[in-house]
């Protein structure tokens, strides 16, 4: 069934989304996984560090939390589609749960962990893909809509900003072992919440609808091209990140400028969303993508002069801050697919960032050793951003677009 379209002229208040019990259930089941991850993100850093003494190895285990996205996105992510979301997700975290608690059991072997890291990793693929399409089930209003996937950007990137600052403090307060117990704790207190708040549903697609359904839509379909294409722009303002350490370095400055170096992007993101989503209508925001996706490059132009730390970090904040164009930009792709291939569409939109942000990272390193410049890398990876994003503000502007208003067929099979 069509929603029905009409002009949002309102912003409505974080307080009506939150009365939504099911985004409430939804929300807080995330925050929770959120901050049990980045727990058990530095907890495993420091336990295979201290048994292996390898950069190595601890590269291995960290990349195994990123790699399944490429798999599980493409594949999994379809399992929203064919099976009850609701269901899929309980079942999804309560199996997230048992593989984070074998992990506790001492003197696990290294490739048994990686193991488990890597199928951790990979059921995030379809429990990602439910939880987006449940939330966009959830609501009527369009507007209520877009307001919830800002509570949700700020909430995840608060979160990964306190691992930042806090994750190693506490690890090291509770020891390993029990860190990796809160995160198996997290996923089941997680999976009992959405039990108790979360509408049971049928399953919205069926087999006939066709395994790789959502990426043969994203393909032939103009709009949600040009909505991909602004969300993989993310994949060249992302490349700081992996450079925090050589930047901090180039700049002459201490080890806990990396720290700062890596928390001003998200720092920046979180006042972005909250400016956007408190000042400007959907509407506005949707007028707003393609240039913020420009500033959101332009910003790194800066690096160029090889600037002192406070104008870099500055200029990262006002990298992230534009970069929240990319809540609107989720929004208006789950917003313009059928119910039917929601998920298999949102799994392919994850997958796409992740490893667009993965490569982006990977290249920049490639660059900035060729070269011998983190700092000009940065100001190149923004050159090319701002061309790139400069295109596709413009594809973006010849569309004809406001909340609801684009259908895409039901009929995949």
């Amino acid at each position: 069934m069509r929603r029905t379209e009409r002009k949002q002229t309102t912003i409505p208040r974080f307080s009506r989304v939150v009365a939504n019990r099911e985004f409430r259930g939804l929300w807080l089941a995330e925050a929770l996984s959120i901050a049990g991850d980045q727990l058990a993100k530095v907890a495993l850093a420091i336990l295979v560090y201290q048994r292996t003494a390898s950069p190595l190895w601890s590269a291995v285990v960290y990349a195994m939390t990123f790699l399944p996205a490429l798999f599980g996105g493409l594949g999994l992510s379809q399992l929203a589609d064919r099976f009850p979301r609701r269901t899929l997700l309980i079942w999804c975290i309560l199996a997230q749960a048992a593989l984070v608690g074998i992990m506790v059991i001492p003197g696990m072997p290294l490739p048994v962990l990686c193991a488990l890291v890597f199928f951790v990793a990979m059921l995030s693929a379809p429990t990602n893909a439910a939880q987006n399409a449940t939330a966009r089930e959830a609501f009527d209003d369009d507007a209520e809509y877009l307001r919830s996937q800002d509570l949700r950007g700020i909430t995840t990137n608060t979160m990964m900003l306190l691992g930042l600052a806090g994750g190693g403090l506490l690890v090291t307060a509770v020891g390993v072992p029990w860190a990796l117990a809160i995160d198996a704790a997290t996923f089941v207190l997680a999976a009992v919440i959405i039990h108790l708040t979360v509408r049971w549903r049928p399953a919205a697609g069926s087999p006939e609808d066709g395994w790789f359904a959502g990426a043969r839509i994203t393909a032939s379909d103009p709009h949600l091209r040009v909505l991909f294409a602004m969300a993989l722009l993310v994949g060249l303002t992302v490349v700081p990140e992996g450079l925090a350490a050589p930047i901090a370095a180039q700049m002459d400055e201490p080890d806990v400028a990396v720290g700062w170096l890596l928390a001003a992007d998200p720092l920046g993101f979180v006042i972005g969303a909250f400016v956007f989503s408190h000042y400007a209508s959907p509407a506005t925001r949707l007028r707003l993508m393609g240039p913020l996706a420009v500033i959101s490059s332009a910003a790194l132009l800066g690096f160029a002069v090889q600037p002192p730390l406070v104008v870099a970090l500055l200029l990262l904040a006002a990298s992230g801050a534009s970069g929240a164009y990319i809540l609107t930009v989720a929004a208006t792709v789950n917003s313009s697919v059928a119910n039917n291939v929601r998920g298999s569409v949102m799994g392919l939109f994850r997958t796409a960032l992740r490893v667009t942000q993965g490569l982006g990272v990977a290249l920049g390193g490639v660059v900035a050793t060729a070269i011998g410049s983190a700092t000009g890398t940065v100001a190149l990876a923004g050159a090319l951003g701002v061309l790139a994003a400069t295109a596709v503000a413009v594809a973006w502007a010849r569309q004809r677009v406001r909340p609801g208003a684009v259908k895409v067929a039901a009929d995949v099979g």
